[in-house]
């Protein structure tokens, strides 16, 4: 059966489907010897598919891994990085680092610690990176200074960013420091470094920003304790279900727009 290339390349582990994407633009990838093109399709039972000269394989599809990992500062959230900086799958193990496709789920900036999670399902990974997924996120964020209440409030109702309001989100103060201040932030949204971007159109730069939580998956779990800073963890299968929920709730509303033009 075809389907697009990208979400061939995605379903078998190969590569979210943004960065197989980036595959295709770079010349990576070839159909029955043809350099792909963005938008193609191929059937992977008929069709030769291979990236960097590798055969992709319909019957060597790796088994589905879902892992939650507690990233360190200054580690890049991508497979591989030009500069040669440390990414994420540096701190897995060599077997789960080759041949298995694994990817991180969207991205932490290079300063921002915490929870990330990281897979090899493709489907996952376009479910939970749409842009209508709606899995919140927990942040504790250290700022500048003291915001009061009003901030606190433009905070939550939303702000312009690039012409567009953000999202409403949950702010509440943690605890008050000398010259700073510990929030606890949960956003339904991930644009680019958007709590960064809001602290300081608000007049509290973030000083520290980390992820504790994806939805109910958290770095402290119960009945697991706190995860290490650069260790991982399987996730649970009640966590796995609560994502690809989630995840069916895009589709859901991804089809009921599209059923709503005709």
């Amino acid at each position: 059966m075809e389907s697009r290339l990208q979400k061939i390349l995605a379903q078998w582990g190969i590569a979210s489907r943004r960065e197989a994407e980036e595959m295709i633009e770079q010349s990576r990838v070839r159909i029955n010897g043809e350099l792909a093109h963005l938008g193609q399709k191929a059937d992977p039972e008929k069709d030769i598919i291979t990236v960097d000269g590798e055969l992709v394989s319909v019957l060597e599809r790796p088994a589905l891994v879902y892992l939650l990992l507690h990233k360190p500062l200054g580690v890049v959230s991508t497979c591989d990085d030009p500069q040669r900086r440390r990414t994420v799958l540096d701190l897995l193990p060599k077997e789960l680092r080759s041949g298995k496709g694994i990817h991180p789920v969207g991205r932490l900036d290079t300063d921002t610690t915490g929870a990330l999670i990281l897979t090899n399902d493709g489907d996952l990974t376009f479910g939970l990176t749409h842009p209508r997924h709606n899995v919140p996120k927990t942040y504790r964020v250290l700022v500048e200074g003291h915001p009061p209440q009003e901030v606190l409030k433009m905070w939550h109702r939303g702000v312009l960013l690039e012409g567009r309001k953000t999202r409403p989100a949950q702010v509440k103060v943690i605890e008050n420091l000398a010259y700073s201040t510990w929030l606890e932030i949960v956003l339904k949204e991930g644009r680019n470094r958007q709590i960064r971007r809001v602290a300081q159109q608000l007049g509290h730069p973030v000083i520290r920003l980390h992820r504790t939580a994806i939805g109910s998956i958290q770095l402290q779990a119960p009945g697991l304790g706190l995860l290490g800073v650069g260790e991982y963890r399987y996730l649970e299968d009640v966590e796995i279900r609560f994502l690809k929920k989630a995840v069916a709730q895009v589709k859901d509303l991804s089809d009921d727009r599209r059923q709503s033009k005709f």
